[in-house]
């Protein structure tokens, strides 16, 4: 059965979806008196517009490759030379913080700085803010 969303229910979502994942805002409904799935809120953020994802979140080295054009495997030999920052999300996937991305955008090894120079700065904006 499919209930509305009320006026606060919207406002409450609008509020927490630039700090909360879907799974966090479902909680924080839920101790509010509000019932709704961490499927009905990631439903609701898409349909409103806002992205699942926090403004203040990780990426992935797909992630940041797709943004870059590269490929994937060239972000993350990235990580595995200490060039850019990371925490290990499982055997083979890193989640990289959006601070440290900047931080390596900023400075650069010196062997990739004329590569990195080449990407759109419009690119790296979008990614680390």
């Amino acid at each position: 059965m499919k209930r509305k969303w009320t006026p606060e229910e919207l406002e409450i979502l609008e509020e927490m979806s630039e700090a909360y994942i879907p799974k966090q805002i479902a909680y924080r409904l839920r101790i509010r008196g509000y019932h709704r799935t961490t499927l009905a809120v990631h439903k609701k953020l898409y349909a409103l517009g806002y992205s699942a994802r926090p403004t203040l979140d990780n990426y992935s080295c797909n992630q940041i490759a797709q943004a870059l054009s590269l490929n994937p495997c060239t972000v993350a030999r990235w990580v595995r030379l200490g060039w850019l920052k990371a925490m290990r999300r499982s055997a083979r996937n890193y989640l990289v913080k959006s601070r440290d991305l900047k931080r390596f955008f900023k400075n650069p090894p010196q062997s990739i700085k004329k590569r990195i120079a080449a990407i759109d700065p419009q690119v790296v904006r979008y990614l680390v803010g």
